[in-house]
């Protein structure tokens, strides 16, 4: 029996600051890893930030000033991938020997789109694989680009293949289907959707996959933004508790393991028995002998090989 013992963090960041986030995230990753984990999942967009409650000066058929001003602010403290932050986010899995994903806004190499994407870096600090996510839901759209299917990575490690989906990327079947098809093991879901049903979505995933599943979120109060950001006001009307988390971990039978943590920030912890995986696909295997290849065809345009990697 292998057992791997995987943590969640359910924090905010300091919204629209990326140094003083990185600091925050290099605290409890070494906080995560004193605890004995070694897999530890940031929530969606946890750098900058996941910027709820603001429409960015959008209407249908202009944009404001001081919109544009707030997504230059956010723009300017989102991740460049060939920046100094990359570096910082190895060295903080590699001084804790972690494997570490982690929810960032991501600066496109030509300067522009910004993209909702999660990282996966190694217990050596090698960042392993990016994927961007392939459909901003709603307002999103206006301020994220979209992914393709060269980002659907999927690592194997001595822990187990790793791999996942942002927020209602969930809710797509293929895209979920596409995580199956090369053996997930820990699916890795961070998300900003604070609603009680994202629960049932998860345990649903992994009762589907057969997989272990990490789902972690933010814990945002709207006094936690900074005072001077361009077009404050618009929170006014917004609720105290932004968003409330709801992170959790769930077996493959679909069973809670560990939260669901509400009304706060913490870390949940749970060790996961890796013999459950392979229990569990007796009686349903959705890409095995559930996948009835004989009836359905699948493809996923450009996606890319599962990536091999012993830490």
């Amino acid at each position: 029996m292998q057992t791997v013992k995987v943590a969640v963090v359910q924090a905010a960041p300091a919204l629209f600051d990326l140094n003083k986030t990185l600091e925050k995230t290099a605290v409890l990753v070494k906080e995560a890893a004193q605890k004995g984990a070694q897999l530890i999942l940031f929530p969606e967009a946890f750098i900058p930030a996941y910027p709820r409650g603001f429409t960015f000066g959008t209407v249908v058929g202009s944009r404001s000033e001081e919109g544009k001003k707030l997504w230059l602010r956010y723009w300017e403290n989102a991740v460049n991938m060939q920046g100094k932050e990359i570096e910082k986010l190895g060295s903080i899995a590699k001084e804790n020997k972690v494997y570490l994903a982690i929810g960032v806004i991501e600066r496109a190499e030509n300067g522009g789109t910004l993209y909702c994407t999660l990282l996966y870096f190694s217990p050596r600090g090698a960042l392993l694989a990016r994927h961007q996510k392939l459909k901003p839901t709603a307002a999103e759209r206006v301020i994220w680009g979209e992914g393709d299917g060269s980002t659907l990575s999927t690592i194997k490690t001595e822990l187990g293949v790793l791999g996942g989906l942002i927020c209602w990327e969930n809710y797509m079947p293929l895209a979920r289907m596409s995580m199956y098809q090369k053996g997930v093991q820990l699916y890795l879901a961070p998300t900003a959707d604070h609603r009680e049903t994202w629960q049932t979505t998860m345990r649903h995933i992994a009762t589907e996959g057969r997989c272990f599943v990490l789902s972690c979120n933010q814990f945002v109060t709207k006094s936690m933004y900074p005072p001077d950001l361009p077009t404050l006001e618009e929170l006014k009307d917004q609720p105290e508790i932004m968003s409330k988390g709801g992170s959790v971990i769930i077996n493959p039978q679909g069973e809670i393991l560990a939260g669901p943590l509400w009304n706060e920030e913490g870390i949940l912890y749970a060790d996961l028995n890796m013999d459950d995986l392979h229990k569990s696909k007796m009686d349903f295997d959705v890409a095995g002998h559930y996948a009835r290849e004989d009836v359905f065809q699948f493809a996923v345009l450009n996606q890319p090989e599962t990536l091999n990697f012993q830490g």
